[in-house]
C-alpha cells in the first residue's frame, strides 16, 4: 500500500533507457548503507526489461544471507527508506513455497522505487530473477505482457485493483517462464 506521498495510480510508460543507470545509483546507495549485510543487488521488475512498458518505479532486489530485521531495518531507515508493513510485503508465495521478504519505500521526495529484501537462495528471489530473465529472452512474451499491463492500467488505473488483477496473470506467465527455464537450463545469476 503506498504511503501518503506516493501515487495510487498505475501508469505504465514506455521503456526508458535511463532505468538501468538509475538502478545503479540506487544500488550503490543501498550498498553503502548495508555493506556486508547484502550479498547481491538485482535490478528486477519491468524496468529491468529493455522494451517493456512499466510504471516509472525502479524495483531493486537485495539478496541477503539472513532476513534479520534487527540489522536491516535500521540500516535502511538511517538513509530514509520506509518499511512496508502490509502482510503481502512481509511474505510471498513463489512456485508454491511461502517465504519471507521485506519491502521498503524510498525516502520522501526521492526517486520512486521499491526495495525488496529476500533470502539469497530463496524461491521468491529466484522467482523475481526468472521473471526478468524470461521476459528479456522471449520477445513475444515480453510484448504480450507489456500490452496486457498497458490495457489493464487503462481499464483499472487504481493501483490496488491493478495489482489484484495482475497477480493471477503473473502466475500464468511464470508457468511459461518455468518451462523456458527447464528448456534452457536457466539458473539464477550469482
Amino acid at each position: 500500500m503506498p504511503f501518503p506521498d506516493e501515487s495510487m495510480v498505475a501508469t505504465p510508460v514506455p521503456y526508458r533507457t535511463s532505468w538501468p543507470d538509475e538502478f545503479a545509483v540506487l544500488a550503490a546507495d543501498l550498498h553503502k548503507a548495508l555493506g556486508d549485510l547484502a550479498r547481491a543487488f538485482d535490478h528486477i521488475g519491468s524496468t529491468s526489461i529493455p522494451g517493456m512498458p512499466a510504471k516509472d518505479c525502479i524495483d531493486v532486489q537485495i539478496r541477503v544471507d539472513h532476513l534479520d530485521r534487527t540489522n536491516l531495518v535500521p540500516a535502511l531507515a538511517a538513509i530514509g527508506f520506509r518499511m512496508r508493513e502490509e502482510p503481502w510485503n512481509t511474505e510471498e508465495t513463489s512456485f508454491g513455497v511461502t517465504g519471507p521478504k521485506l519491502v521498503f519505500a524510498p525516502p520522501i521526495g526521492a526517486r520512486r522505487c521499491n526495495v525488496h529484501l529476500r533470502p539469497y537462495d530463496s524461491p521468491n528471489a529466484r522467482f523475481a530473477l526468472l521473471f526478468r530473465d524470461y521476459l528479456r529472452a522471449e520477445a513475444v512474451a515480453r510484448d504480450a505482457w507489456g500490452a496486457f499491463k498497458v490495457r489493464l492500467a487503462r481499464d483499472v488505473p487504481d493501483l490496488s485493483g491493478y495489482g489484484q488483477i495482475k497477480q493471477p496473470a503473473t502466475t500464468v506467465l511464470m508457468e511459461a517462464a518455468r518451462r523456458w527455464a527447464a528448456e534452457t537450463a536457466w539458473t539464477p545469476p550469482a
